[in-house]
């Protein structure tokens, strides 16, 4: 068995071909029931976000599972293959799990450290569980991711500083006053920019935020999101005295907001002081109204620079969350090893079980003057033996799954403890539980199927 990702992002293609490969909350269970369906998937998750759409899978053979998956693609989201093969990364074993890793830590986002695609991922997974898209491999190793990002996001200061414009903004006004919710703040401008800076302030507990704009119609569509008040540019110069906060992002050529402006407000605000945020190019606030007292003006180079800081802050945190993906990957890797000899040390278990039972029987026909009492010590004191013989070759079967030459020492245990019998009944009792469980369900039947082409492995 083996593990793959195929998919796209923000870095391998342009947002109109992201969005057609977009799924809603109601597709995505019949996405998963088509993805199970398909030849050669064992398990599935489906990632879809805005800026990505992967999908995972457990898989029997590598590259014809590649192609499956492409068909799959193109038959589920009605693409032609060619016109999206070029944008696709595919990613097999260690390399998938690594990708996954920092998928759910943040590194691979466009936003370096954000948090919000470790939400995505985990209800992505437990959307596929829901369904029975998961089994062992991925129950485990998406388990382990989910872990390891909330661990990178508590152990690591990733994302405590602010990495866009808007959100510096914020930040800078959080550091003058501390707190939003009993502070005014207008909006001037309705474009984007505005719009994320007021997502924010309204995040951060602002609770009158006045959205500004030459055309009213516009600034009343931005304000009813945050359930703000909307106001015409006249109607907010004469009104800017009432302010703590302006935040500027207009496309005027001339400056919105004069000296003469700010002088005004001052007059009436006994020494309070005006923050003033001018995010515009051209700058939308005259640049002299900074050096009043008690008027704070930062423009867009002063974002920048603080923003550019913070990313250096956050790239030195991601090389230790890289740090923290590589022991994480070795500790899959040991585990995923292991895997292989599950079904071997079953049968040895189950052997030393049957030969303590027959044991046990024997032993109470030829001493039948034993009371339930004694019986209950003696049957005690045999199995601790016996769980004490067989415990080190467990564990030595165990380190030498992790070894390269495995399926030798796997097939040498078989031998030694000549487990043929036991291991060919294991295999009996899987093939009835694959037929019972396809007969119930349409749904793949990964654990078992992965059991099976273990204990041929072993027997090969």
């Amino acid at each position: 068995m083996h593990l793959i990702v195929v998919g796209l992002n923000y870095r391998t293609a342009p947002v109109e071909i992201r969005e057609r490969f977009a799924l809603s909350d109601r597709e995505m269970p019949l996405a998963l029931q088509a993805l199970r369906q398909t030849t050669g998937i064992l398990e599935g998750v489906i990632v879809a976000t805005c800026n990505r759409t992967e999908i995972y899978a457990v898989v029997d053979r590598l590259h014809l599972c590649g192609h499956y998956i492409r068909s799959f693609m193109e038959q589920w989201f009605g693409i032609p293959r060619q016109q999206f093969n070029s944008h696709l990364y595919m990613y097999e074993d260690d390399r998938a799990v690594e990708h996954l890793f920092r998928v759910s830590c943040g590194l691979d986002s466009m936003i370096i450290g954000e948090t919000q695609i470790l939400g995505q991922v985990r209800d992505a997974f437990l959307l596929s569980q829901e369904h029975q898209a998961t089994g062992t491999i991925f129950n485990r190793l998406f388990k382990q991711a989910i872990t390891l990002a909330k661990r990178a996001h508590s152990d690591t200061s990733i994302g405590e500083n602010a990495v866009s414009v808007s959100y510096a903004a914020v930040e800078l006004g959080k550091r003058i006053f501390g707190r939003f919710d009993d502070k005014k703040v207008m909006i001037v401008g309705a474009g984007k920019m505005s719009e994320l800076t007021a997502q924010h302030l309204h995040a951060n507990g602002a609770k009158e935020v006045f959205v500004v704009n030459r055309t009213l119609e516009k600034a009343a569509e931005l304000a009813s999101k945050f359930q703000g008040i909307a106001m015409t540019l006249e109607q907010a110069l004469e009104r800017l005295s009432e302010m703590d906060i302006v935040i500027s992002s207009t496309g005027a050529e001339r400056f919105v907001i004069t000296r003469r402006h700010i002088e005004e407000a001052m007059l009436s605000r006994k020494k309070k002081p005006l923050f003033l945020i001018d995010i515009a190019v051209p700058r939308d606030i005259e640049p002299s109204s900074g050096d009043m007292p008690n008027v704070f003006l930062y423009d867009i180079d002063d974002l920048e620079g603080i923003v550019e800081t913070n990313l250096a802050k956050r790239r030195k945190e991601a090389e230790i969350i890289e740090e923290m993906i590589e022991l994480e990957q070795e500790a899959y890797r040991q585990w995923y090893a292991t895997l292989g000899v599950s079904p071997l040390i079953r049968a040895l278990q189950e052997k030393a079980a049957s030969i303590h039972d027959s044991t046990l029987e024997s032993l109470t026909r030829k001493l039948p003057e034993l009371d339930e009492r004694q019986m209950k010590v003696i049957r005690k004191l045999t199995k601790s033996i016996v769980n004490q013989i067989i415990h080190d070759p467990i564990l030595r079967i165990k380190e030498l799954s992790a070894e390269k030459r495995s399926d030798e020492a796997m097939k040498l245990f078989v031998q030694l403890f000549e487990l043929e019998d036991e291991v060919a009944q294991l295999k009996a009792e899987e093939k009835t539980m694959v037929k019972s469980r396809k007969e119930s369900s349409a749904s793949p039947v990964q654990d078992v199927e992965r059991l099976l082409t273990q204990l041929a492995g072993a027997l090969q």
